[in-house]
């Protein structure tokens, strides 16, 4: 039920990048470690560009526009209440976790000693999700992916109220609850893409879904910036008032079987 690849790579990757980028920091400064992720995104595009094309595909592939493919992506998303259920409630997370990843360098300099030490939290953030996700792994019936949707919302919300106490084990434990919650989520959401996405059309779903979420995780950093000037508490309470809408906003999407008991009253 929940896929283990693609979400294991991920989160071993988001465990390595922070602390990568910590260490290049404090060593070399900020902008080392920029030219550092540049060239690990150049040094990836060799792989991508290697990567096989389906089989049967080439003799059927026609030319389309990203802008197309987005369009496809998005109708089918929409017309599916379990996909857009579960992609609304991602991309309002993502508005949430914008906001605290704008923070976490004046959290780290607040609780830590240091802003280069703030990486040190998105690295427990990642280690606590790929360990709830081995568990999750072993247990894969354990919880049906929507119900981990909205409730890992949750989980993220109340872990973000506890980032506003500012203490050093606080923050450290908010951040493991943190990512306990992100990484949940995100295996749910590819168990709901592969089960409800059309196989012609996954790729375009999963490209509109990725791009939704980028853009609500930089809304929320552009909205981080003005707020933690503000107030460094009040901007981490208000990426945890986002999280707990986003579980709410879950339920906004009625489920398939409202909307397919509508669609059968419709024509009386």
């Amino acid at each position: 039920m929940y896929p283990g690849g693609g979400v294991t790579t991920f989160s071993a990757a988001s465990l390595a990048g922070p602390v990568l980028a910590g260490v290049v920091a404090e060593a070399l400064g900020a902008p080392s470690a920029v030219v550092v992720s540049a060239a690990l995104i150049v040094s990836a595009l060799p792989a991508a560009w290697l990567l096989p094309a389906r089989p049967g595909r080439v003799r059927d592939a026609r030319a389309t526009s990203v802008i197309g493919d987005l369009a496809a992506g998005t109708r089918v998303i929409a017309g599916r209440p379990p996909l857009a259920r579960a992609t609304l409630t991602s991309i309002v997370t993502c508005v949430a976790e914008g906001v605290l990843t704008a923070c976490v360098p004046l959290l780290g300099e607040r609780a830590l000693g240091g802003a280069g030490r703030g990486a040190v939290l998105l690295s427990c953030a990642a280690i606590s999700a790929l360990v709830a996700n081995a568990v999750l792994a072993r247990f894969p019936r354990l919880v049906a992916p929507g119900t981990v949707i909205w409730a890992s919302a949750l989980v993220q919300a109340a872990a973000l109220a506890l980032c506003t106490s500012g203490r050093p084990a606080v923050l450290i434990v908010a951040v493991l609850m943190l990512g306990a919650g992100e990484g949940p989520q995100l295996a749910a959401l590819f168990a709901i893409r592969h089960r409800e996405a059309p196989e012609h059309l996954r790729g375009q779903i999963f490209t509109t879904g990725a791009s939704l979420k980028i853009t609500g995780f930089a809304v929320g950093a552009a909205v981080a910036g003005p707020a933690a000037h503000w107030s460094l508490p009040g901007a981490v309470a208000l990426a945890a008032t986002v999280a707990v809408l986003a579980a709410l906003v879950f339920f906004v999407v009625p489920s398939a079987r409202v909307a397919s008991s509508a669609g059968r009253a419709e024509p009386n």
